[in-house]
């Protein structure tokens, strides 16, 4: 057991003994169905605060060796399921938050080596971990420690990266970047090392790049805020279980689904932002809980600009329209919006739109979205004509 090599279950007994959990394991099931297949390496993305961070630590909790989580799951929804234990507690996990990593680094100012330090870091822990496996002087990378023990053991490994995008987001420096690029090329690239891995879930904020990023991650099915698919309940919370949340405590569903809906996923499942639903729950009280990002920030100079009639469709959003976007030109980039159509697509990954996919147009989803635009563009004088 290692704090990023078979992890133990502390992270997701901690999110499951929170006052309000809501049992999602029925994403297992899914993953489960695709374990050792062509299909096995997922991206998902999600706006901040939808959940993610929680599914990857119950999912690390269920495939991990380094913990026996068998009668908490058993008791979950997934233990209703035939053959639910399949794949319980059978895999070497590696867990990785980027994010996490990247802060840490950075506050030491040490960032430059960050991809170095998480290559020895969980290097060491497989030197620990398989004491009878001699690891050479060069065999010091995640990806050649996977081989290594693939090669000798037969042993497969299940590969979990929460906020795979953040130095994406962060616009970090290139030779950061560059090298990567090159940890996921020597993880996801290699057909050597491909039958090693059982599963990849990475999840982020924001679809995999269309550039170098998309070259290295092309054997990922993507599942988004556009295109969510077969996962589209299973991260942030349905309708039905806030429902019943609303019914547990005397919460009007009404109300709540006109504060913190409006995400329709497919023709049957709309999700709503978990964080606001729960603080709601446990304030008794309706509200913006879910503050403004700095990624939004970052985009408010193109929204206050009347940059392709922008400002016009702002507007007519803040107060309950919808306007046409074309989802399909946006890059996933930090640096690269060439029309509001750009500009509106990053916003529905961040949660910011909704997007309707029949209709091909975006809206502000809900109440506490509105306030968020409100508060965005009421000190614009553009925004006050």
């Amino acid at each position: 057991m290692g704090l990023y090599l078979n992890p133990n279950a502390d992270a997701f007994m901690e999110d499951k003994g929170t006052r309000i959990y809501v049992d999602k394991s029925l994403l297992i099931r899914e993953l489960n169905s695709i374990v050792s297949t062509k299909e096995d390496f997922v991206c998902l993305s999600r706006p901040r605060r939808f959940g993610k961070s929680m599914a990857g630590n119950m999912i690390s909790a269920y495939y991990s060796k380094g913990c026996d989580t068998r009668d908490v799951f058993s008791q979950m929804k997934l233990g209703q399921e035939p053959g639910f234990d399949k794949y319980l507690n059978k895999f070497n996990v590696i867990k990785l938050d980027l994010n996490g990593w990247y802060q840490n680094t950075k506050k030491k100012n040490t960032h430059a080596s960050l991809i170095e330090q998480i290559d020895k870091i969980v290097a060491e822990e497989f030197k620990e971990q398989f004491q009878n496996i001699v690891f050479g002087e060069d065999e010091n990378s995640i990806d050649k420690c996977i081989s290594k023990v693939y090669k000798l053991t037969g042993e497969k490994f299940v590969i979990i990266i929460d906020e795979y995008d953040v130095l994406i987001r962060e616009q970090v420096p290139q030779s950061l970047f560059d090298s990567y690029l090159s940890f996921l090329n020597g993880l996801f690239k290699d057909t050597a090392i491909r039958p090693a891995i059982a599963l990849a879930y990475i999840t982020g904020i924001i679809p995999i790049v269309r550039d170098k990023v998309q070259s290295k991650l092309n054997e990922f099915t993507e599942y988004t805020m556009l295109n969510s698919g077969r996962l589209s309940g299973h991260v942030g919370f349905t309708r039905e279980e806030v429902e019943a949340l609303c019914e547990q405590y005397g919460m009007d569903k009404e109300e709540c689904a006109r504060w913190y809906d409006g995400y329709r996923l497919t023709d049957t499942i709309d999700i709503y932002n978990p964080l606001a639903v729960v603080s709601a729950m446990r304030n008794q009280e309706f509200g913006s809980y879910w503050s403004i990002t700095g990624s939004f920030e970052a985009l408010k100079d193109y929204i206050l600009m009347d940059f392709e009639g922008i400002r016009q469709d702002v507007v007519a959003m803040i107060s309950g329209g919808s306007v046409e976007v074309d989802v399909h030109s946006y890059l996933n980039t930090m640096d690269c919006f060439y029309s509001k159509d750009d500009v509106f697509t990053y916003l529905i990954h961040l949660g910011y739109l909704s997007y309707n996919k029949k209709d091909k147009t975006c809206c502000i989803p809900n109440e506490e979205v509105r306030q968020e635009w409100v508060r965005s563009v009421k000190l614009s004088p553009d925004y006050k004509k």
